[in-house]
């Protein structure tokens, strides 16, 4: 009996975490309580692709939001407590890899209408500054470039946890940080005027659900 439940507490963290099984083997139980770690977050990191989100959502022909995602990021961000001036970030995204989950629409997204990835290949983010407004909470600004057109923006960030995690294996182990970072932007203001202003809403939510590992 003792033998099916590790051999479920293992397929359930199998399931989460999507490593193989023997990479889960040492993990926490299903009987621990689930919490977020407070360890310190200052450092360096290597954004892990594997457990990173950037989500978009916008209005679709008047009657529903729509989300979808880019399948790739890759970058570095930088978080220091006691000195903001030292927080910067700066990520890349291949505009093809975006994911609607139908594939013909994602097919007409790269054309030139909208993400003309050919001609456009990176979405880039670079930051300029941070600024704290919260115990875990802050405003990062910097310069987001779409469709080779730059233009200043404001992330809202707020630190989720951050500590060791011993039992995950390289490259998703070690002393790891989460951030979730929001703002809105105007997709006409990257010269993105494809359906506007009936069928797709100008503004444009993005949400980045970010982890990384300390270099």
């Amino acid at each position: 009996m003792n033998t099916l439940k590790t051999m479920a507490a293992v397929a359930a963290a199998v399931l989460i975490s999507g490593l193989p099984a023997t990479a889960a083997v040492a993990a926490p139980t299903a009987s621990t309580p689930y919490r977020w770690l407070a360890g310190n977050p200052d450092g360096t990191y290597t954004i892990d692709p594997q457990h990173t989100e950037v989500l978009f959502t916008l209005g679709h022909v008047g009657v529903a939001p729509f989300t979808g995602r880019f399948d790739k990021i890759s970058g570095t961000y930088t978080f220091d407590k006691k000195d903001p001036r030292k927080n910067q970030a700066h990520i890349r995204i291949p505009a093809a890899s975006i994911n609607t989950n139908f594939a013909l629409r994602d097919e007409h997204l790269r054309d030139k209408p909208f993400f003309d990835v050919k001609k456009y290949p990176d979405i880039t983010f670079v930051s300029t500054r941070y600024q704290p407004t919260g115990k875990d909470t802050g405003n990062l600004y910097g310069q987001l470039t779409l469709r080779g057109i730059t233009r200043s923006v404001v992330f809202q960030v707020r630190e989720k946890g951050a500590g060791n995690v011993a039992y995950l294996p390289k490259p998703w182990g070690g002393h790891l940080s989460g951030f979730v970072a929001r703002t809105t932007i105007r997709r006409s203001d990257y010269g993105m005027t494809a359906y506007l202003p009936e069928g797709l809403s100008n503004t444009i939510h993005i949400t980045v659900e970010v982890e990384g590992v300390r270099q």
